[in-house]
């Protein structure tokens, strides 16, 4: 069975695509972000009943439209798109991680006079 997630998400992005407008245009259209445009089409978020209303009357629909099951199976190209924006962000999450833990380490004995490199003059 389809998730109730996927459905909003794919008919939103089918939406956009016929009206021919980018998320940060829906989002404008809604007053919200272009990301919280993405988490919702990523199936990260899922909007409020009042949201919904927004962005179907943004998207010149019903709001029963937004979760109609008239879902086509992704492409392959749809699929590993998908999977490529996951990977992505796992790898971005992790990078992000890695970062932050190096900036807490403290270098080896960084005190002045305590260089082993060959002395000057």
């Amino acid at each position: 069975m389809i998730s109730l997630r996927t459905i909003l998400a794919l008919n939103m992005k089918e939406q956009r695509r016929i009206l021919g407008i980018t998320q940060a245009e829906l989002a404008e259209r809604v007053n919200t972000s272009a990301n919280y445009i993405a988490l919702i089409e990523t199936e990260r978020k899922f909007p409020k009943p009042e949201m919904l209303e927004r962005i179907a009357a943004a998207l010149e629909i019903e709001p029963s439209t937004l979760f109609a099951a008239k879902i086509r199976p992704l492409t392959e190209a749809e699929t590993l798109t998908k999977v490529q924006k996951q990977i992505l962000g796992d790898i971005s999450k992790f990078v992000s991680y890695r970062i932050k833990q190096l900036g807490q380490e403290t270098p080896p004995d960084s005190t002045p006079g305590t260089d082993k490199g060959p002395k000057m003059g």
